[in-house]
């Protein structure tokens, strides 16, 4: 599906749909691709947002979780969205969580799934040599529980970015930012009811990972979803669909009045 990027001042964004506004945040081998269901699906309902973000066009010293919260503050403000529901996958899930704790204001309801701030494996220790192919493939296979959700465009996207010496610099670090900015002591602070989407198979992070975040968040519901992994919105877009577009209904009723 192509859709149509708009442009205001320096920020680049999808927008589809009217509605309450959905902000869709990727993660760091994110893309277009990863969010095509759930746009097609919440369009209908919602007004679908995805901003690009600019993980490798920031100085080194703000590619970090915390300068690309500001890049999405200054995005939101920039837009004027009001009541919003506020998604994250992996990296994009960390984000939303620094910025709804910094700018509650705005955000209706926040979703992480695969989300880092907490605990994750990322490259781990073994940080790909550059042209090794099969490795980004491998690593790429193992975000999924099935290894064939691996195109060879999605390879190739990966590819490219790993073979790109600043673009890997940008990538270490912003993994390095994620793990240094855990937020074990400051989620219980977030009062947004919040949905957790999680595959019982992802290995990036983790299910005890979600039960966590369950366990901190004092409004959240936890959902897990078999045979699947780190990308639940890609791999059982259906399943997940179905899971958020409950949690959003239900956030639409007004409290039942009591006699």
């Amino acid at each position: 599906m192509e859709y149509n990027i708009q442009q205001d001042g320096k920020f680049k964004f999808i927008e589809e749909g009217e509605g309450e506004p959905l902000v869709l945040l990727h993660g760091l081998f994110g893309a277009l691709s990863n969010f095509e269901h759930l746009i097609e699906y919440f369009r209908k309902t919602n007004k679908v947002i995805v901003p690009m973000l600019p993980l490798f066009e920031l100085d080194l010293l703000h590619t970090t979780v915390g300068g690309l919260q500001k890049f999405v503050y200054k995005f939101i403000e920039t837009r004027d969205y009001n009541k919003i529901h506020l998604l994250g996958n992996s990296l994009g899930g960390h984000v939303a969580l620094v910025y709804i704790l910094k700018h509650p204001e705005r955000i209706k309801s926040l979703i992480l799934t695969g989300s880092s701030g907490l605990f994750e494996n990322g490259m781990g220790d073994s940080y790909p040599k550059r042209g090794d192919k099969e490795y980004i493939r491998k690593k790429t296979q193992l975000t999924f529980y099935d290894p064939a959700m691996a195109t060879e465009e999605l390879v190739n996207e990966c590819f490219e970015i790993t073979n790109n010496r600043i673009k890997v610099i940008k990538i270490i670090s912003l993994a390095k930012s994620a793990i240094r900015n855990n937020l074990g002591e400051e989620i219980s602070q977030i009062k947004q009811p919040t949905c957790l989407i999680w595959g019982n198979n992802d290995t990036i992070t983790p299910p005890f990972v979600a039960k966590e975040f369950h366990k901190l968040i004092p409004n959240s519901e936890l959902h897990f979803i078999d045979k699947c992994g780190h990308a639940p919105m890609m791999e059982v877009p259906d399943e997940f669909n179905k899971i958020l577009s409950g949690f959003i209904s239900k956030l639409k009723v007004p409290a039942a009045t009591v006699h």
